[in-house]
């Protein structure tokens, strides 16, 4: 679709050089509702994007935008720092009871700042101070967050090329089947940690995604990551599971280390916690951790009371039962079925994986990611590319979104992949 210079020419005199999604998808957007955008024209799009997993629940839901609603109606808190105020008392009451106390999960909860590398630099940070030491272990294909701390533990060339200075204190190993399987998994990490000529110093922490949604949507086995646990736990290194993007129901349950019947010593979220797309993270850490002094860590922007109010209205929505969890299941394995028969298709030169309500489809000719999405856009779904030369094509559809969306929406993309084969 051709958009007309003087439609974008604010965005493009104004606006930096840095923009990239308004690239690919080359509209003005206007209004959502559900699982669809719509444009000034009164074009409407499927969205399998979901603000990059911040609308778990889709946009505009009438559930949590009339809690919303009614909180600023009635003068409700907005910026509080870290007071205590009654919109956050309702979400710390509302998280342990549907999340925290069913899975019998300890953990304290820290408001570190509104996004998502704003709790992994919490969680870095506190790791560093507990153990004392520096040394954090991270993996291939990574994606943390674009601040310093969270870059030194992205993989990443282009990313952590724009941080300007040395990206210190870490060092990476193999992610799940990294190797091709033709090696056991943490051998190099063990030898490593037991050899005192290896020049590895004693790490303090590892940190690791469940699936590696920037990174290409790869999906780390079970036993992998209960392997991982437990060598942690040998080689006292705390835990830290980075869940900014495939928690609150991405996978299927709620946190996505659950299925691996792991507890992590630390766990950052973000993106839908808030369930509406308001800023909003969270540093979890086992209570023998909080060992923060009184303003040691601290912003000005911890305490976004409008996200607790919806926040807590996806929790009381949602997460009071298993009904969510089941449904994301029962469509994940709709796409896994669709994809499959999509891949097998030899000409393509195209495989799938993922779990839940993330799927990736990498293919052979890496451009052809990006030619997929682009044709997706002008058919009006929006899907994006991840890995690290945009090779995979990556779906997060809501949570929320009905049969007959994802039905419309697998057909668009499986004929926007034959129409650029």
């Amino acid at each position: 679709m051709t958009i007309t210079e003087p439609l974008l020419s604010v965005f493009e005199t104004v606006e930096s050089e840095v923009r990239s999604y308004c690239r690919a998808w080359p509209t003005v957007f206007e209004r959502a509702s559900g699982s669809r955008l719509y444009d000034e024209r009164g074009r409407g799009y499927l969205d399998f994007f979901a603000g990059a997993g911040s609308l778990n629940y889709g946009h505009n839901n009438p559930v949590l935008k009339r809690a919303l609603l009614d909180y600023i109606e009635r003068d409700g808190i907005t910026h509080a720092l870290d007071m205590s105020t009654t919109a956050k008392r309702d979400f710390l009451e509302a998280f342990q009871s549907a999340i925290l106390g069913p899975r019998g999960l300890p953990y304290k909860v820290m408001f570190p700042g509104p996004t998502g590398t704003n709790a992994v630099e919490a969680a870095l940070k506190l790791a560093r101070k507990a153990k004392g030491r520096e040394a954090v272990v991270s993996f291939t294909n990574a994606f943390h967050g674009m601040s310093l701390g969270s870059l030194a533990v992205t993989g990443n060339a282009f990313k952590r090329a724009g941080a300007g200075v040395p990206l210190v204190h870490t060092t990476p190993m193999p992610f799940d089947n990294y190797l091709g399987g033709r090696t056991p998994d943490f051998i190099w990490f063990e030898r490593l940690l037991e050899d005192q000529g290896s020049g590895l110093n004693q790490p303090a922490a590892v940190i690791v995604e469940t699936i590696q949604g920037e990174g290409g949507v790869n999906v780390a086995r079970p036993e992998w990551l209960r392997r991982l646990a437990d060598l942690c736990q040998r080689r006292d290194m705390l835990l830290i599971v980075d869940d900014v993007q495939m928690g609150c129901g991405r996978t299927g349950s709620f946190f996505s280390f659950e299925d691996a019947g792991i507890t992590p010593d630390i766990v950052t979220v973000s993106k839908s916690i808030s369930g509406y797309g308001l800023p909003m993270s969270l540093c979890l850490f086992k209570p023998e951790l909080d060992i923060w002094e009184p303003g040691e860590h601290n912003g000005t922007f911890r305490g976004n009371n409008p996200a607790f109010v919806t926040a807590t209205a996806a929790l009381d929505t949602y997460w009071r039962d298993g009904a969510l969890r089941e449904r994301s299941l029962l469509q994940g394995a709709r796409i896994d079925a669709a994809l499959a028969e999509l891949c097998s298709d030899p000409h393509l030169g195209a495989s799938h994986r993922g779990r839940g309500m993330v799927w990736g489809i990498e293919f052979q000719d890496k451009a052809r990611a990006g030619a997929v999405c682009a044709r997706a856009y002008e058919h009006g779904l929006l899907v994006e590319t991840s890995g690290p030369e945009s090779e995979v094509v990556k779906l997060l559809p809501p949570l929320t979104l009905s049969p007959a969306e994802l039905e419309e929406g697998l057909e668009v993309l499986t004929r926007s992949v034959r129409e650029t084969a």
